[in-house]
C-alpha cells in the first residue's frame, strides 16, 4: 500500500512538473529520494517513463486536433501547412532519438539516485531560462532549422534536471518565435518520442519484468499523472504563455540549491 500512496505522489509531480519549465523528470528522482524509494536502474527508468506516457496521453487529449491535423499532414498532399507543420515535428524528433538509441545504457544510469547530477542540472535550467527572458521580440514561426535546433536542445534534455518544455520553449523563444506558438510546438514534439519509447520497451520485452513486478504502483501513477497533467495541461500552457520565465528560473535556483545541499548533508 505504501508503494501505491508513494506512486501517487510521483503521479501528482510529473502532472504538474510536466508543462513547467522546471524538469518534472528532475523532480520525480529527488520525490523517490525523498520518499526513499529503492528503485534501481530500470525499474526508476520504468516509473518514470509510464508517468512521461500519462503526461503524453494528457497532451494527446488537450491537443488531439492539433495531432490529428499533423497525422494528416504527413500524407496530405493539399494541405501544404499541415503537412510542413507534420514535418517539422519528425525534424524535431530526430536528435533525441539518435541520442536515446544510442546511449540507451548511459542515459538508465542517470536514473539511480543521482540528485547532485539533478540538483546542477536544475541550476541550468535556471539560467537557461533566465537567458530566454531576455526582452527579444518574439513574432517568428517554426521552420525547419528552428525545428531541429529546439529539437537538439530537447536531446540535451534527456537529462534528469534540465526541463524538457524550458529547454525547447526556451531555445525557441532564442529563435524569436512567437511564445504561444512555442508552447504548442513544445508540447506536441515529445509526444512521438515517449510513446515510441514505450513501444520499444514492450516489443523487446524489457518493460514486461517491471511492469509485472510493480504493477499496481505502475497502474496508480499512471491514473494520477494522467489526471493531474489533463487538468494542469491547459492551465500552465497559459502560464507559459502570459508569465515571465524568470519565475521558473528563480524556482529552478532555488530548488537545485536544496538539492545540492540535501544530497551532501542530509
Amino acid at each position: 500500500m505504501e508503494e501505491v500512496i508513494h506512486a501517487v505522489i510521483l503521479g501528482i509531480i510529473q502532472g504538474l512538473t510536466e508543462f513547467l519549465p522546471v524538469s518534472s523528470s528532475g523532480h520525480l528522482e529527488i520525490g523517490k529520494w525523498l520518499l526513499g524509494q529503492d528503485y534501481q536502474g530500470d525499474e526508476s527508468l520504468m516509473m518514470t517513463v509510464v508517468l512521461h506516457v500519462a503526461t503524453s496521453l494528457s497532451t494527446i487529449v488537450v491537443f488531439r486536433k492539433d495531432i490529428a491535423s499533423i497525422l494528416a499532414g504527413l500524407t496530405d498532399r493539399q494541405n501544404p501547412a499541415s503537412r510542413e507543420f507534420a514535418w517539422k515535428i519528425v525534424i524535431s524528433m530526430v536528435p533525441a532519438a539518435i541520442v536515446g538509441l544510442t546511449l540507451e545504457d548511459q542515459i538508465d544510469a542517470l536514473f539511480q539516485g543521482q540528485i547532485l547530477l539533478v540538483g546542477f542540472c536544475l541550476l541550468l535550467t535556471g539560467g537557461l531560462l533566465f537567458w530566454a527572458d531576455l526582452p527579444l521580440r518574439h513574432d517568428g514561426a517554426v521552420t525547419r532549422r528552428s525545428a531541429l535546433l529546439i529539437g537538439i536542445a530537447q536531446a540535451i534534455a534527456i537529462l534528469p534536471g534540465i526541463s524538457r518544455s524550458g529547454a525547447t520553449i526556451g531555445a525557441a523563444l532564442l529563435l524569436k518565435i512567437d511564445r504561444t506558438e512555442a508552447a504548442r510546438f513544445s508540447f506536441l514534439m515529445v509526444v512521438p518520442l515517449i510513446l515510441g519509447k514505450i513501444c520499444k520497451d514492450l516489443l523487446d520485452g524489457s518493460a514486461d519484468m517491471h511492469i509485472q513486478a510493480q504493477g499496481l504502483p505502475l497502474f496508480a501513477g499512471f491514473v494520477t499523472a494522467f489526471i493531474v497533467g489533463l487538468l494542469a495541461c491547459r492551465w500552465m500552457i497559459t502560464i507559459v504563455r502570459r508569465s515571465r520565465l524568470r519565475y521558473f528560473a528563480y524556482y529552478c535556483l532555488a530548488a537545485g540549491s536544496l538539492a545540492i545541499i540535501a544530497k551532501l548533508f542530509w
